[in-house]
């Protein structure tokens, strides 16, 4: 058990930031996934020293499982286990195992003298509540490793996985304290968030504005001193643990709400008939003019698409309403978790789109292109395609899956009871086929436009449910071609100003929902002026984030008239909430 000293004279960890380099002996990364892996092999190449002169070595935790343990051999041989699609990576963790300087166990207890963890497992949520199984699994792990280490520094716990507001308060620290570890005497705990996705993951953790949320003020600049080594390019932003947890479940709440207002019009674009892309044109056109910057804004209507999936979007809203949920909160106007059940709509209406445009789909033969949930990615985690294959099953339908670059043994794949019809090749995905659904915008399907239609000879018609073709590109007069929001009518003037002011009205009521939940965590939870959260604070972090989530000041809603026959549920619940 780590020995217990006076706060005031506890052996500090040794880190030095500025111009003299970073000393820190050993830091352990818990879960080689698409965030720690990067991480991992970043900081194993950064220029980081133990006081003796020795490079600083980092360890990779995995646990035992049957999908993942494999990964440990892998890494110790010098290959990343995370796939093509990160080529910078191999790299790294070539010259990271190659050198020393990075290795892989399953084993907690051979991390129990480092002085940096830093816990990359996944979070999930069941019903409104979050699922943390995995990462107190992690967290114990740890906890127990920490509690029996010979080195007299204190430790540095920086959890990077998605938490709901207060988690680090009410579920982290009272953890590490039934090990014997209390915060800020045994071990010093933080929450760095990840803002990361798929995708050149290197250049974006070096590039990306960080937080680094602590439960006391000390804690915070230490990690920072550390993360800088590979935040060169991006700003590191010290604050409390429980602003950093709003911060992030709010950034991508708020894009969730923008997914489903773009969706709410992109449904009733089709219904009549409209093209919604002449809508989104003029609003963002509009949009743009009334900032000033003569750009579309990072605020302004999206693209729609087959549903919402990722790891993040779905479950980030309901996190941020946990608490007020938990507390006896009724949130019958709530714009946050109305716009997931929006959303979880999608799937749904992609299907009666299909059934409108090609006719029943009971015994037709249906190929569905894209199965990871956003393209040129091989994440399938939470994708819609997987629930929109379900929907048809349950139809009656015969399907398909394609992506070039989804695994056949993929764990979503498989729990969705998918794998038997999944192929990597085109001609088998459509041998069959009457029907096509292009999910997914891969480059791979976009390069050479209709290259895979030889592919399927049966094929009566396309369903483009990822904007990723013209008419011009596919139909012939043997298939035809629909696409979501791709009616032949032009939007009238006053639809396209109808649609900018419920956008304009749907975030600020984004805006009012999250100074209250502000208020109501405020209100139970901070103990002291540290903790508090600043609701103009966590508007300054969240516009920082890579899609530049602006969060509007709170401030009056007034009702809206419907125009043409738009209705937005996502206004109504704007306009009520503030009544």
């Amino acid at each position: 058990m780590l020995a217990r000293s006076a706060p005031a004279k506890r052996p500090a960890l040794t880190l030095h930031s500025g111009p003299e380099p970073t000393f820190v002996h050993e830091i352990a990364v818990v879960g080689p996934g698409v965030v720690g892996l990067p991480m991992a092999a970043l900081l194993a190449s950064a220029e980081l020293w133990a006081p003796n002169g020795e490079p600083t070595r980092v360890t990779i935790v995995q646990r035992p499982s049957t999908s993942s343990g494999w990964k440990v051999g892998a890494i110790n041989a010098g290959r990343s286990p995370i796939g093509a699609l990160e080529p910078a990576i191999d790299e790294l963790i070539a010259h990271g195992a190659g050198s020393g300087r990075l290795r892989a166990t399953t084993q907690y207890a051979d991390i129990r003298d480092a002085d940096i963890v830093i816990v990359c497992v996944q979070t999930e949520r069941k019903g409104t509540a979050p699922d943390y199984t995995h990462l107190l699994e992690a967290l114990n792990g740890v906890a127990t490793s920490l509690s029996h280490r010979t080195s007299a520094s204190v430790p540095l716990v920086v959890i990077e996985s998605t938490l709901a507001p207060t988690t680090m308060q009410t579920v982290v620290r009272p953890l590490f304290a039934q090990h014997g570890l209390e915060e800020g005497r045994d071990v010093l705990l933080a929450h760095s968030p990840s803002r990361l996705t798929r995708g050149g993951i290197v250049e974006r953790i070096a590039s990306t504005d960080k937080l680094i949320g602590a439960l006391s003020s000390e804690t915070a600049p230490r990690v920072a001193s550390v993360y800088s080594r590979i935040v060169t390019r991006g700003t590191l932003h010290c604050t409390n643990a429980t602003t950093a947890e709003v911060v992030k479940t709010l950034e991508n709440a708020s894009r969730d709400v923008r997914l489903a207002y773009t969706a709410e019009v992109a449904r009733f674009c089709d219904a009549q008939d409209i093209d919604f892309f002449a809508v989104r044109a003029g609003v963002n056109a509009r949009l743009a003019t009334e900032s000033g910057t003569g750009v579309a804004p990072c605020g302004g209507l999206l693209v729609p698409t087959v549903g919402v999936g990722g790891h993040s979007l779905p479950k980030d809203g309901p996190f941020l309403w946990w608490r007020a949920l938990e507390g006896g909160a009724v949130p019958a106007h709530s714009l946050i978790l109305e716009a997931r059940r929006i959303n979880d709509e999608s799937p749904a209406q992609v299907l009666a789109l299909i059934e409108r445009f090609s006719g029943p789909v009971a015994k037709r033969s249906i190929a569905l292109l894209g199965v990871a949930y956003r393209a040129d990615s091989d994440d399938a985690r939470n994708s819609p395609t997987l629930a929109l294959a379900q929907l048809l099953i349950a139809r009656g339908a015969n399907i398909s899956l394609h992506d070039p670059h989804v695994s056949a043994v993929d764990q979503n794949l498989l729990r969705a009871g998918l794998a038997g019809m999944f192929h990597r090749d085109f001609a088998d995905a459509l041998a069959t086929a009457e029907v096509v659904v292009v999910c997914v915008a891969h480059q791979r399907y976009l390069r050479g436009g209709k290259h895979w239609l030889p592919h399927a000879q049966r094929l009566r018609s396309v369903i483009d449910a990822a904007n990723a073709y013209r008419a011009s590109e596919i139909a012939s007069t043997a298939v035809r071609y629909a696409g979501m929001g791709r009616g032949p009518r032009r939007p009238s003037g006053a639809l396209i100003d109808a649609v900018t002011t419920g956008l304009q009205t749907v975030m600020r009521g984004v805006g009012n929902e999250a100074a209250m939940l502000v208020e109501r965590l405020n209100e139970r939870f901070a103990r002291d002026a540290f903790g508090r959260v600043d609701i103009d604070e966590v508007r300054r972090l969240a516009a920082c984030c890579v899609s530049r989530c602006n969060v509007s000041a709170p401030e009056p809603i007034v009702p809206i008239e419907s125009v043409d026959g738009f209705r937005s549920r996502l206004v109504a619940c704007a306009v009520d909430a503030w009544s």
